[in-house]
């Protein structure tokens, strides 16, 4: 896959993700203004349950990753993907730090 496309698409995930979960989370946020209900909401049944803790797994994978890393091969900036993977989600974070590092990575080859 050409790099253009690459980032093209990632970019294209994150944002669209983005949008959504502001779409569909944050009006009844704002309304309750209840985020602790919020995030309590995610665990009402069996299914929503393994569906957030799946999430939750895996920011923290990203977060191993993501700091590794940052240690083995220097890349920066990788805590502006983990604070994305908490608002609005782990795809939009994990993007991110995806096109973080294909971007950290290209300026190490050149």
């Amino acid at each position: 896959m050409p790099q253009p496309l690459y980032r093209f698409l990632l970019a294209a995930l994150a944002l669209g993700f983005a949008a959504a979960f502001c779409v569909i989370v944050v009006p009844p946020l704002w309304a309750s203004r209840d985020v602790f209900g919020a995030l309590a909401a995610g665990f009402v049944n069996p299914y929503a349950s393994g569906y957030s803790l799946d999430t939750i797994c895996c920011w923290c994978v990203l977060a191993v990753w993501v700091v590794h890393e940052a240690r083995s091969l220097g890349v920066r900036h990788g805590w502006i993907a983990l604070l994305l993977g908490l608002a609005p989600g782990v795809a939009t974070g994990f993007a991110t730090y995806l096109l973080l590092r294909a971007g950290q990575v290209r300026e190490r080859r050149d």
